[in-house]
């Protein structure tokens, strides 16, 4: 075996090692042993066991790069939207050991992790963002936040399928990229220029109810003595004419 093979030997063992016990439960012995060499070995070729994680995932964050920038580069808005999605599944599915070990922690000292790349995709979905909003008349400065939102709802549910797919009844790649770009674009196809909250200004419940407070009924409520009907008035009865009293006449005429 060739030094440059040896190499390649020792970074797939490594990676599956990795991604199977983290990079605290690895060691250099380990690595050595499936490698059927000495442990100075692994140290000629990387330094030690930072230096071999270092390179694995320097390689995942390129790969899984690549597959993103590629994705997002042609078509239109919802185009690039499903092609990326796809592209970030496909990678959970095919590379499963590089996305389980880029979601970890970055070890102190490394130079590029997940979150890095996150920030990447972030970057360049707010951009395409930007000008969608300036030709909708939506606030392009806005861009910057549904970016975020987008790139780490999709990041988070690429991790939930992750631990889903073994299940039974698991969904499907294309079927998890088919909701996710549902809420994505259904979401942006009905956004509103200056959003507010509509609960905002509702009373809290009270512990131990289910039921909001009633309002104060002496404190009335702002136009609802306009929009209630009045009461209807029960008529009064006539009151009858007093009786006429004829004059006073005298028996005793003069």
């Amino acid at each position: 075996m060739t030094g440059k093979q040896r190499r390649e030997q020792l970074i797939a063992i490594g990676r599956s090692l990795f991604a199977e016990r983290g990079f605290e439960g690895t060691s250099v012995e380990e690595i050595a042993m499936r490698a059927g060499v000495s442990k100075p070995v692994v140290y000629e070729h990387f330094g030690g066991k930072e230096g071999l994680y270092a390179v694995v995932i320097d390689r995942e964050m390129t790969r899984l790069e690549h597959t993103i920038t590629e994705a997002l580069r042609t078509g239109r808005s919802r185009a690039r939207v499903e092609q990326a999605v796809i592209a970030l599944l496909t990678y959970v599915e095919d590379e499963t050991d590089g996305f389980q070990i880029l979601v970890r922690d970055t070890q102190p000292g490394m130079g590029r992790g997940y979150s890095t790349l996150l920030n990447d995709a972030v970057a360049q979905v707010s951009h395409l963002l930007g000008h969608a909003f300036t030709r909708s008349g939506l606030d392009p400065d806005t861009a910057i936040l549904y970016g975020q939102a987008l790139v780490g709802m999709v990041s988070m549910t690429a991790q939930w399928w992750l631990d889903q797919r073994e299940n039974d009844d698991a969904f499907s790649k294309e079927t998890v990229a088919a909701h996710i770009v549902n809420l994505c674009w259904k979401g942006l196809g009905g956004m509103e220029n200056n959003p507010r909250l509509t609960s905002i200004d509702a009373p809290p419940l009270r512990l131990g109810s289910d039921k909001p407070p009633q309002p104060n009924p002496s404190a009335g409520t702002p136009g609802a003595a306009e929009a209630a009907d009045p009461p209807a008035r029960t008529p009064k009865p006539p009151v009858p004419p007093a009786p006429t009293t004829p004059p006073n006449r005298s028996t005793n005429q003069p």
